[in-house]
């Protein structure tokens, strides 16, 4: 959708018009949701923080001046929410890489081989691999995970990302830099994908379904639709090529906005306070 477009959205919205205001949000609710997920780490939290930002972005619209793209507007209000969000799992249970390479390191493995038949090996395979790469980054502190995922997964231009956290250009390519080498080495030393880490996920289904950390009942992240990647372009800039290691994360997919948050935000949009909002 183009920034005229956009703006046309907009008005009506903020002339109290429901479909011009829930077309405008299902043109930001992917990458809404995106964001979230890599932020906070599990489906569930995400669910929760999409909605929450997408109502923060309908309640405050009438304060966007059309100074800068509303791409970057939402990005901003979304990283601010997610920087300071206190209620997810990792926020209660912080995580760092030291514990987290002492889980991969020690874990007893072994003993949970016989609990899974093959064909749910394959399949939760990929299943913990979502999982275990989007709770790796929870080992970063919240403003670090911001930058990398914005850097390494959205690829945002620097000048932008530095507009969004409010640094500058030269210090978020820095920062940035760091933390792709720390991820990179922690990457290098324990995970399978890289070629060189001990970890594989195959051989940790069994383990990580004895500690609930991925449930074969009902896989989060397999039940998620991909979206296809041209969807998110708009949301993207190149920059500079990132490590090798870093790469991994690229290749993850994005997802469509579960259907729970989509009816959420519809159903509030017709609801008597989207109402009360709009003569506010």
């Amino acid at each position: 959708m183009n920034q005229q477009e956009t703006n046309r959205l907009i008005d009506l919205a903020l002339d109290g018009n429901a479909e011009g205001l829930e077309q405008l949000l299902a043109s930001v609710q992917d990458m809404v949701f995106n964001l979230s997920l890599r932020m906070l780490g599990t489906v569930p939290d995400a669910e929760d923080a999409a909605q929450d930002i997408l109502v923060r972005i309908m309640t405050s619209l009438s304060t966007f001046r059309k100074e800068s793209s509303f791409q970057t507007w939402v990005y901003r209000i979304a990283t601010n929410y997610l920087i300071n969000y206190k209620k997810s799992m990792f926020a209660r249970q912080p995580l760092d890489f030291e514990f987290y390479g002492n889980d991969i390191k020690y874990a007893a493995v072994d003993e949970t081989e016989q609990l899974v038949d093959e064909m749910t090996r394959e399949t939760m395979a990929e299943e913990l691999k979502m999982s275990c790469t989007n709770v790796m980054l929870q080992c970063l502190d919240a403003e670090s995970r911001c930058i990398f995922v914005l850097g390494t997964m959205f690829k945002v231009d620097s000048k932008i990302a530095g507009e969004i956290l409010d640094m500058t250009a030269e210090n978020y390519r820095q920062r940035l830099s760091r933390i792709r080498r720390k991820v990179g080495d922690f990457l290098a030393e324990y995970c399978g994908l890289s070629g060189s880490g001990c970890c594989s996920c195959k051989k940790r289904v069994g383990y990580a379904i004895a500690q609930h950390r991925i449930n074969p009942e009902r896989p989060d992240f397999l039940q998620l639709k991909p979206v296809d990647k041209g969807t998110m372009s708009e949301f993207k800039n190149e920059m500079e090529k990132l490590d090798e290691l870093s790469l991994l994360f690229e290749e993850l997919p994005d997802y469509q906005s579960p259907a729970a948050v989509k009816e959420r935000i519809s159903a509030l949009i017709q609801s008597s306070q989207f109402q009360a909002i709009q003569s506010l």
